[in-house]
């Protein structure tokens, strides 16, 4: 039976294009039913342009508004038939098994919140971004902006949700593989830091993970650590510089093939290669970044993704649905210390 996806039709820079674009990609390539969500009459105008879709498990859901970049997180509770919220809402109700947007990131985080819940025994959620390492493997790095200020049961927390997410995404499931876990500082011994970093080493070092100690920015890439922890300051800050360089990589690579003949000759030789090594550094292919901790499925993407970047975010979302990461969390947290029975306090809408 195909995942249910729901689509945030209204999230990016050039909505709906890319995302109805990203739909049929996934809908034609994924076991997946897209459900997208949005204005009725402007999604299906831009539906109607390309004739095939009327073929493919795609549906239009109606959502009366949209929040846009501009606004403020306050707009999640004024627009209460928001795209974001429709959806999410969806999820909740158990008609989707996860909810995709590009849309503005503060307000999908509030909303996720204020519509699923939190999983029992996560103070916090936090996004987890995925990019790729030296030995052609992953890595992934959490938070990456959903908190700008944590505490250090919140670090805590990550790496625990963040060791689960690892092993469900890539399949090392089975009971002798152990991510290496490290906490992002600025030395690796036990003493550097900040005051969050030195406690949360204390606390990392006590948990069942296979905690590696800090690492530093240098770390990320390299292979040495599967899972890297940060506040969500710190991991933005290291995210967005980590995409812009890939993107001067690939376009002084492009420049310096095309200076020479000689070079031309060889770029053309060399032509697959190198498109291997810009999909490798190409963050739409990742899928956008899973808000781990909420009680649904849930991927916040760039304002700024195509097409490719949205169908692989919902392959990401039908992926996470399939695998159960949610209860993988629950478990994962459960048995570090009991959740009290009052903080599971029901969510309203």
């Amino acid at each position: 039976m195909p995942s249910v996806i729901a689509l945030d039709a209204m999230g990016s820079d050039r909505a709906p294009k890319p995302e109805i674009e990203g739909a049929i990609q996934a809908a034609r390539n994924y076991d997946v039913r897209v459900l997208l969500i949005g204005p009725e009459a402007t999604v299906k105008a831009e539906l109607e342009r390309h004739p095939s879709a009327a073929r493919l498990p795609i549906e239009v859901v109606h959502a009366g508004e949209y929040i846009t970049m501009e606004d403020k997180v306050e707009a999640v509770r004024a627009k209460r038939d928001s795209s974001m919220r429709v959806g999410l809402r969806l999820v909740r109700e158990g008609r989707a098994s996860g909810f995709v947007t590009a849309g503005n990131t503060g307000a999908a985080m509030a909303t996720a919140k204020v519509v699923l819940g939190a999983i029992p025994g996560v103070d916090r959620p936090a996004l987890a971004a995925v990019f790729p390492t030296a030995p052609g493997t992953a890595a992934i790095l959490l938070d990456v902006g959903a908190n700008v200020d944590c505490k250090p049961q919140n670090l805590e927390q990550f790496a625990v949700m963040g060791d689960v997410y690892f092993r469900a995404m890539f399949g090392k499931r089975h009971s002798a593989f152990r991510p290496r876990v490290g906490l992002l500082s600025i030395g690796e011994e036990e003493t550097k830091g900040n005051e969050l970093t030195r406690e949360a080493f204390r606390l990392l070092k006590q948990l069942p993970l296979n905690f590696v100690g800090n690492v530093e920015g240098r770390d990320l890439y390299n292979g040495q650590v599967d899972v890297i922890v940060a506040d969500g300051f710190v991991g933005n800050v290291a995210l967005k510089i980590s995409e812009g360089v890939a993107n001067l990589v690939r376009t002084a690579l492009k420049e310096s093939l095309k200076a020479t003949i000689t070079r031309q000759v060889g770029a053309l030789l060399s032509r697959s290669a190198f498109t291997d090594f810009k999909k490798r550094l190409d963050h739409t292919e990742y899928g956008g970044a899973p808000l781990l901790g909420v009680k649904g499925v849930c991927i916040i993407t760039h304002g700024s993704s195509n097409a490719n970047a949205m169908k692989n975010a919902i392959r990401v979302a039908a992926e996470l649905s399939r695998r159960r990461i949610n209860d993988s969390i629950e478990r994962g947290l459960a048995a570090l210390r009991p959740v009290p029975a009052e903080a599971e306090v029901a969510h309203t809408d």
